[in-house]
């Protein structure tokens, strides 16, 4: 009797244990799947963001020209300002 006890203990331990196994191998094929498709998605940005170097070099360049024009403006202002006695 006991051995029969003990046998259907390890059966039930032994199945737990499957079941167990079996979802954890679930989980990990769902997650697989998600960083597959987290790693395809970071490739396209990737790709979408190499011609950035290239474009900020232009826009940095312009507004290099654009700061030396505002910084003009900005003197023209203030000699108005005292003019207008405003400052």
């Amino acid at each position: 009797m006991l051995l029969i006890l003990t046998l259907v203990t390890v059966g039930l331990v032994v199945v737990a244990l499957a079941g167990y196994l079996i979802a954890i191998a679930w989980a990990l094929i769902a997650a697989k799947k998600s960083v597959m498709a987290i790693a395809d998605g970071l490739e396209a940005v990737a790709g979408h963001t190499a011609p950035l170097p290239e474009k900020l070099t232009t826009i940095n360049g312009a507004l290099v020209a654009l700061l030396g024009g505002l910084r003009v403006a900005d003197g023209n202002l203030g000699r108005a300002a005292s003019v207008f006695k405003l400052t």
